[in-house]
């Protein structure tokens, strides 16, 4: 059964950090894409960060770029989510997800977290 299993969130200051890992198991991921996704209350579900098989290749959306970093220990089946200068327009359920081919594509992602909540206080 595969499982992505998500930790790190909680509570922080406007300005803070966090550092989000995402545990994988059931199959082995160093060889398809990983990435981030998010969901704030009342919005839709929103593409994050996205990294290939291999890290060499990474992907932010505009709102996190410059301040988001996304990382994979291949050996260790995890992939992390650095979040630094956090706005409160951050705080969500973030979700780890897993694709089917080694490059980020457009297409959903097929394997997903059950999330961890973000939460940014002024």
């Amino acid at each position: 059964q595969v499982q992505l299993v998500e930790s790190g969130g909680g509570l922080v200051q406007a300005g803070g950090s966090l550092r989000l890992s995402c545990a994988a198991s059931g199959r082995t991921f160093s060889n398809v894409a990983m990435g981030w996704f998010r969901q704030a209350p009342g919005k839709e579900r929103e593409f994050v960060a996205g990294i290939n098989w291999s890290g060499d290749s990474t992907y932010y959306a505009d709102s996190v770029k410059g301040r988001f970093t996304i990382s994979r220990a291949n050996a260790k089946n995890t992939v992390y989510l650095q979040m630094n200068s956090l706005k409160q327009e951050d705080t969500a359920v973030y979700f780890c997800v897993g694709y089917t081919r080694g490059v980020v594509s457009t297409t959903p992602p097929r394997y997903w977290g059950q999330g961890t909540q973000v939460t940014v206080s002024s």
